[in-house]
């Protein structure tokens, strides 16, 4: 064999970095496209599952005519929390799963009945009250008034 025609065993370490440049440049360009999609599905999720939680709540409502005390929480739609208060309790509660859901951060949702005003409460990505971008609170209300 001539030395011309020995074949190649693979890359050049320039054509390597060539490729690893290339593959950074991209992937700064779409990971943060790509992570703040995310945050907002994650929002999105969190008012359908409220929706949903609203939906027992006021099938609760319905059947007993009036909604769980703050103090009650939503508990009370897996199990009747005082029989001889709730006396049309449902057969097997109000919500499917028989747990309660969490929001997409893994924290419980946090209840609050005012005088029958009703309002459900995400914490957000820090599981704390307040908060900013992906760590901001997320209300029944403000899903409605979306």
């Amino acid at each position: 064999m001539f030395k011309w025609q020995r074949r190649r065993k693979g890359f050049s370490l320039l054509e390597l970095m060539i490729v690893i440049v290339i593959l950074g440049l991209l992937s700064a360009l779409v990971l943060p496209n790509l992570l703040g999609k995310a945050e907002q599905a994650k929002s999105k999720l969190v008012c359908i599952q409220m929706q949903q939680i609203a939906e027992a709540l006021k099938s609760f409502r319905f059947d007993n005519g009036q909604y769980p005390t703050t103090e009650e929480g939503l508990a009370a739609l897996l199990h009747n929390p005082d029989p001889e208060k709730y006396t049309n309790y449902a057969d097997g509660g109000y919500l499917e799963d028989k747990k309660l859901p969490k929001d997409p951060w893994k924290h419980p949702y946090v209840y609050v009945n005012d005088d029958g005003d009703i309002n459900l409460i995400s914490l957000g990505a820090d599981g704390k009250e307040g908060g900013e971008g992906g760590a901001a609170d997320i209300t029944l209300k403000s899903c409605k008034a979306k």
